[in-house]
């Protein structure tokens, strides 16, 4: 008998503990640009798995300036939905996908 993988537990972040780019990008995102690098917007493929299981094309990336970085750096937002000015959830890592915390309004 085969096991499903059991997903990995996500914490959460506020909106308001974002580093303030990361609280940028999330307005960019949902007013759908503009967006400084051309990677903005791209298909995530979620092959860490660390994201809950989607068809490919569901999720999204999008860099996270990082202050004193000449490249991309490790900051990403990473949204999910079939719009992508909608998002159903969007994730925020700081270690380039090696974790994730969903991003939420507030936390209580």
């Amino acid at each position: 008998m085969v096991q499903a993988k059991s997903p990995v537990p996500i914490g959460t972040v506020a909106m308001a503990q974002l580093p303030p780019q990361g609280r940028d990008m999330m307005a960019r995102i949902y007013q759908g640009g503009p967006f400084k690098h051309e990677k903005d917007g791209v298909v995530f493929g979620n092959r860490e798995r660390l994201l809950p299981d989607q068809k490919r094309g569901y999720y999204r990336e999008y860099t996270v300036r990082t202050p004193g970085e000449r490249s991309r750096g490790a900051r990403r937002i990473v949204c999910g939905g079939l719009k992508p000015v909608a998002p159903d959830a969007c994730y925020y890592t700081d270690d380039h996908y090696a974790s994730f915390r969903r991003i939420v309004q507030s936390i209580n």
